[in-house]
């Protein structure tokens, strides 16, 4: 059996030292919340259903190695006696008890909130799923994309047109994982007051939603009704967006305020829009397809590298696109230490300085028995 490590009590412990976190969750949103537990010193261990485990160990070995790094893992049944026992034995230790099941599915199983509660008070417990526990669409399935839809992001994204495009990166499933840390260290806080712990319904599809409150106003402010006049206000900045240099490369350039959008005209010779009637950022915006088209003439007449030491020179915020396969050698992030070794690859640390939060690489567990 699986046993929990002593708890860590000095002072110079990693944040979460002592933590104990069991883990139910598969594939991507849950895992990633732990994996950043384990990276702030928690103690994790990956339960997992027999008899291969999580499907991500077979369909994507090297994505379950960087999101499972450092944790502990048992194989067990939940639906077996002895299984559900050893399990439980753990959940009656635990600080934090994670679960990805479609609402409904671990009361079932006998591990649900009221009942671990009832044997461990202090238990915070971690539900993530797609729509929440709640609600007409909370046993619908679905992936990233479908909670970006729900959440009006994927509208934004789109063309008039052309079809909403797929991001590249899962953005709800990670944001959700990120909104759950932070709501599981703040119920952890709260513990520590109330002396007991709690249930957290974490919806993926809310944790995108939460994301709208940077746009919402600004469409209600503007009066926009439409997709388009939406779509108009998220995308057509002036001076804003990547543009392609004669040698292929790729520019981002973000000259929103009124001084960097100055200094954009003079270092590219954009005469036509260094009048008073472009002087401020109100006044440019209708006038957001005329510059931005200038702005990709002038980029695509010289090479990206002269162009990038022009317009840094000149104090224009603009950077390179990086191609993900070239980040670990990126020299801005080397000089960060952000990298480390890891049997999936050169992975990301865990970002902020923390005092105690170690910077080694953890291995992904191995399948173990009760």
């Amino acid at each position: 059996m699986t046993a929990w490590l002593p708890r860590p009590g000095d002072l110079g412990a990693t944040p979460l030292a002592g933590i104990r976190v069991l883990d139910f969750s598969e594939l991507l949103p849950g895992p990633f919340l732990t994996q950043n537990m384990v990276e702030l010193g928690a103690d994790v261990v990956k339960v997992e259903r027999p008899p291969a485990g999580d499907p991500v160990r077979r369909t994507s070995p090297g994505l379950f190695a960087a999101m499972n790094r450092g944790k502990r893992s048992l194989l067990a049944n939940l639906k077996d006696e002895a299984d559900r026992a050893r399990a439980l034995a753990l959940a009656d230790e635990a600080d934090v008890m994670v679960e990805s099941f479609r609402p409904g599915v671990v009361d079932r199983l006998g591990f649900g909130f009221d009942a671990l509660a009832a044997r461990n008070p202090r238990l915070v417990q971690v539900s993530i799923s797609g729509y929440g526990a709640d609600g007409p669409r909370a046993q619908w399935p679905g992936h990233d994309i479908n909670y970006l839809a729900a959440a009006g992001i994927v509208a934004l994204a789109g063309r008039d047109d052309a079809p909403s495009p797929s991001f590249g990166v899962p953005l709800a499933d990670l944001n959700a994982a990120m909104v759950a840390l932070a709501a599981v260290n703040a119920a952890l806080l709260q513990r520590e007051r109330s002396g007991r712990g709690q249930r957290l319904d974490v919806s993926i599809t809310d944790c995108a939603l939460h994301w709208m409150n940077a746009r919402l106003p600004v469409q209600r402010a503007a009066g926009a009704q439409t997709l388009a006049a939406q779509r108009e206000l998220a995308q057509r900045r002036p001076g804003y967006g990547v543009y392609r240099c004669r040698d292929g490369g790729l520019l981002s350039v973000g000259a929103l305020e009124d001084h960097f959008f100055a200094a954009l005209v003079q270092v590219l010779g954009l005469d036509d829009f260094s009048g008073e009637a472009y002087a401020a950022y109100r006044q440019r915006l209708p006038h957001s397809d005329r510059i931005n088209t200038a702005l990709a003439v002038a980029l695509a007449a010289d090479d990206r590298a002269p162009l990038l030491a022009r317009l840094l020179a000149a104090d224009v915020p603009v950077a390179e696109v990086s191609v993900p396969s070239e980040l670990s050698t990126h020299p801005q992030l080397a000089a960060r230490g952000l990298f480390v070794d890891s049997e999936a690859g050169p992975l990301c640390r865990w970002p902020v300085r923390l005092q105690g939060v170690p910077q080694t690489p953890m291995p992904a567990p191995p399948l173990r028995g009760g």
